[in-house]
């Protein structure tokens, strides 16, 4: 997560800088802020992982974490109006899920999980359907959506992929 959400300026704050979409800037700067809280746990908690043991395909990994981090970034930096925003609604509904693992993760090692500061899920949903006021705007969020969560998809199956080499 570290590797693909850690790094700043991230996803959501790309697209509220570039912000296509001006009826999105508010949310946006709210996601952007929480996210930002995010970025600093995930990092906490790598840093209490600490280094990954080698394993082979680890080239490999890096590069399809690149990869990931790429398609991501280009989503946020998409000129489409919804896109971005519909990838950063996205990343926000799927982190509440994401964060349960964290939790576990911050249980393990000792480290207080503070409270997300992120839009709720009410307010994501709400600033979707508000900012979804056309056919176009409404595709270019699902484009946005769709393609985010199948990077995360991928993300995922990289880590099982990774979990299994480990033995």
């Amino acid at each position: 997560m570290c590797a693909v959400h850690g790094s700043h300026p991230g996803m959501i704050d790309e697209a509220h800088q570039r912000c296509v979409q001006p009826d999105a800037c508010d949310w946006l700067a709210a996601a952007a802020a929480g996210f930002s809280d995010e970025r600093g746990l995930i990092a906490q908690l790598t840093a209490a992982a600490g280094p990954l043991p080698s394993t082979p395909g680890q080239a490999e990994s890096e590069a399809a974490l690149a990869g990931v981090r790429h398609a991501i970034e280009m989503l946020a930096r998409s000129d489409r109006g919804g896109t971005a925003t519909g990838a950063a609604a996205a990343l926000v509904a799927d982190w509440m899920e994401i964060r349960h693992l964290l939790a576990h993760c911050a249980t393990a090692f000792g480290i207080a999980l503070p409270p997300t500061t992120l839009p709720s899920l009410i307010e994501t949903q709400g600033a979707v359907t508000h900012l979804a006021d056309s056919p176009s705007v409404e595709r270019a969020m699902t484009f946005g959506a769709r393609q985010l969560l199948a990077q995360h998809r991928g993300l995922w199956d990289l880590l099982e992929a990774r979990r299994a080499a480990r033995g």
